[in-house]
């Protein structure tokens, strides 16, 4: 009888004990959003209940590994937040440990969709790349039905433990952009990415001169 394959972060439960714990590492650690977090950003990034969030903050605050601040500035009532303090003396170890599984996820990712999808261009930015200006997280160019990526989507968020921002494109409307030298799709090409699939030679040095030149009128496609 072959033992159920459990999920990616069903070992950094059992190391870490809990798996709103494991969710708050992975996003003080890794996330690649804002240094600092108010409790019920918390709640809604990692999709966890309140209590178990305080507790978890309460937890690793003792620990020494995230830090509390009091944002005053012309407030009424100061506002709360946290972040992670990078003096901890194991923080590069748990940063790089997250970083690991967070590769693994990723790989899983492409298989996946590989599965499901005639993938041209996947491309990895934003809280992956600790891109906090991008305004999408995963950029798709394909064919997918958009049910089961949804679906798919909805998975990996639970194992990363915060949202994805994907945007779905076509291998039309990817090129129109392109050739528009589109705001949002520039931002995309010309920052910090991973490219994880690329079947439609990002790196050629045509396309690069091509934006290089249209630099000055870069326009935007609503």
């Amino acid at each position: 009888m072959n033992k159920p394959q459990e999920s990616k972060t069903y070992y950094f439960e059992q190391l870490f004990g809990s798996k709103t714990r494991v969710k708050l590492l992975r996003l003080f650690l890794i996330s690649g959003r804002p240094i600092h977090y108010f409790v019920r950003e918390i709640c809604r990034l990692t999709s966890e209940h309140l209590n178990s969030v305080r507790r978890e903050i309460d937890n690793l605050e003792k620990l020494g590994l995230i830090i509390k601040e009091e944002d005053d500035a012309g407030a009424k009532q100061q506002k709360v937040f946290y972040k992670v303090d990078k003096s901890f003396i194991l923080y590069n170890e748990l940063k790089a440990l997250f970083m690991k599984s967070q590769l693994l996820l990723e790989k899983t990712l492409v298989t996946k969709l590989k599965d499901i999808a005639n993938i041209q261009l996947l491309i990895l930015t934003g809280a992956f790349t600790g891109n906090t200006e991008a305004t999408t997280d995963l950029l798709i160019v394909g064919r997918i039905k958009t049910v089961k990526l949804s679906s798919l989507i909805k998975q990996f968020e639970k194992e990363l433990g915060h949202e994805i921002n994907y945007t779905l494109l076509s291998g039309s409307e990817f090129n129109y952009r392109r050739e528009l030298t589109d705001m949002f799709l520039y931002n995309i090409l010309e920052n910090k990415k991973v490219v994880l699939i690329d079947n439609l030679d990002l790196n050629k040095k045509e396309l690069k001169k091509d934006y290089a030149r249209k630099k000055i009128n870069v326009k935007k496609v609503k």
